[in-house]
C-alpha cells in the first residue's frame, strides 16, 4: 500500500512512521507549511524545530521526505474563515476545517492523490459496518466509519467531524488504538527525539501572535457601548463586539463587578452585561443544527428530508467541544420557514458553552466490540 504519512515533528505522528515500518510499510513524509498572511509573505508557524525532528525520522527509518507550502490554501480556506466566522459574531473552530480543508483537502489535490492512504497522528479509528437503508436505498453495503479513540481523554474525532466520505476512505490513523502512554513508551524505546515533546496547544496560524492583535490587524476597532441588561444602563465602552465573547469576565474593565457578557447586538455593536450571569445560567438544553452532514452514512435508517415525517428524532451522544465526555439527548429534525429543514438536539443534561459557529459532533449510542463509538454526523450550532 502507497502511503503518505503527514508529520509535524511531534510525537503521535512520529511514532505513526515507526509503526507503519514496523508493519512493512515505507511511506513517504510530507511536512505541511502553514501560516498566516503578513506584508511580506506569509508568517511561518514556528517550524524549525519541526522540520529538524521530521528530518531526523525520515533519515533514521530511511523515508523520503518532502516539504508541502500550503500558505495560500491555508489563508484561503482556514484564516479568512477564522475572520469572518469572527465577524459574524460566530465562534469559530479553524481544527475542524484545517483538517478538511488542508489536511485530508488541499493536500490530497496537491500531493495525496497519488496514494493510497493519507496516515496521520489523529486519536481516531476507522470501522467497517455493513448499512441498510430503505429510504436511500442502501442494501447491505460496506461503508468506513469514523470510531472514537481508545484513549477517550486524547480522541480527536470531534475535530474530524466535517471529513467528507472520501477523505474518511482513505484516511489511516495508526495510533488510534493506543493510550497516549502507551505512545510515549513506543517513542522512548525507539529513541525518537519527540518523546517528551509537549503537544501543541492553541491555532497554529497564530505562532506567537496575540489573538486579541490578531483580530485587530484584520478587523480593526469600533467603539461601542456596554449596557447592563436587566436596567438598559450605560455603563462603559468597548472597542468591537469581535474582541468579546458569551461569558467572558476580563477585559471588560468595568468597577463594581463581577460583570459577564450575556449577549452581543452585532448590528450595533452593543454589549449586553450582567451580574447574574451565574455558571447556572451558562449552562442550556436546546441546540439548533444547520448544515446537518453524514459522513458516511445514515445508520438509523431516518426519512428522507421533504418526507412527511417531521417528528422523527432518536437517541444519541454527542459532543459541541473537546471534551472526554458524551452528552445524550434526542435529535429531531424539524421544518423551518427560514432554512427549510433544521435539526434539534434536546439534551437530557443541562450543557455549558453553546456557541453559535462552533460544531456538534453527533455520535451512535451503541459501542463496537472495542468500546468505541461511531462518529455518524455533525452540524454547525446556529
Amino acid at each position: 500500500m502507497n502511503i503518505a504519512a503527514l508529520v509535524s515533528g511531534g510525537v503521535d505522528s512520529s511514532v505513526v512512521i515507526h509503526l507503519l515500518k514496523e508493519q512493512g510499510y515505507n511511506p513517504d513524509i510530507f511536512y505541511i507549511r502553514i501560516g498566516m498572511e503578513a506584508e511580506d509573505g506569509y508568517i511561518d508557524c514556528p517550524a524549525e524545530e519541526d522540520i529538524e525532528i521530521t528530518t531526523y525520522i525520515a533519515k533514521k527509518y530511511g523515508c523520503r521526505f518532502e516539504e508541502v507550502n500550503l500558505h495560500k490554501e491555508y489563508w484561503d480556506n482556514v484564516v479568512s474563515y477564522t475572520i469572518e466566522s469572527v465577524k459574524k459574531g460566530l465562534t469559530p473552530n479553524p481544527d475542524v476545517m484545517c483538517n478538511r480543508m488542508i489536511k485530508f483537502g488541499a493536500f490530497e489535490q496537491r500531493c495525496g492523490k497519488d496514494y493510497d492512504r493519507i496516515a496521520t497522528g489523529h486519536y481516531a479509528q476507522t470501522t467497517q459496518l455493513t448499512v441498510h437503508n430503505s429510504e436511500f436505498k442502501i442494501q447491505n453495503s460496506k461503508y468506513t466509519f469514523l470510531a472514537t479513540a481508545k484513549d477517550p481523554l486524547k480522541d480527536q474525532t470531534d475535530f474530524l467531524t466535517q471529513l467528507t466520505y472520501p477523505q474518511i476512505q482513505k484516511a489511516m490513523f495508526p495510533i488510534g488504538h493506543l493510550m497516549k502512554s502507551e505512545v510515549r513508551e513506543i517513542a522512548h524505546r525507539a529513541k525518537l527525539p519527540s518523546a517528551d515533546r509537549k503537544d501543541s496547544q492553541g491555532i497554529c496560524f497564530l505562532g506567537k501572535i496575540n489573538y486579541n492583535d490578531f483580530i485587530r490587524r484584520y478587523l480593526g476597532e469600533k467603539e461601542g457601548k456596554i449596557v447592563e441588561l436587566e436596567t438598559g444602563k450605560i455603563l462603559g465602552t468597548h472597542k468591537g463586539y469581535w474582541f468579546h465573547t458569551i461569558g467572558q469576565r476580563k477585559g471588560l474593565f468595568l468597577s463594581g463587578g463581577p460583570w459577564f457578557v450575556v449577549k452581543k447586538d452585532i448590528e450595533e455593536n452593543v454589549l449586553y452585561v450582567s451580574q447574574g450571569y451565574t455558571p447556572e445560567a451558562q449552562y442550556g438544553k436546546e441546540i439548533n443544527l444547520l448544515g446537518f452532514h453524514y459522513l458516511s452514512a445514515d445508520i438509523w435508517n431516518t426519512p428522507a428530508e421533504g418526507s412527511p415525517a417531521d417528528d422523527w428524532s432518536i437517541d444519541v451522544l454527542f459532543k459541541i467541544r473537546h471534551t472526554p465526555e458524551f452528552a445524550h439527548g434526542r435529535l429531531t429534525r424539524i421544518s423551518d420557514p427560514v432554512y427549510g429543514s433544521i435539526y434539534h438536539l434536546s439534551s437530557d443534561t443541562k450543557i455549558q458553552g453553546i456557541a453559535s459557529g462552533q460544531y456538534a459532533s453527533i455520535y451512535d449510542c451503541r459501542t463496537s466490540d472495542s468500546g468505541s463509538h461511531l462518529l455518524i454526523a455533525s452540524g454547525m450550532i446556529l
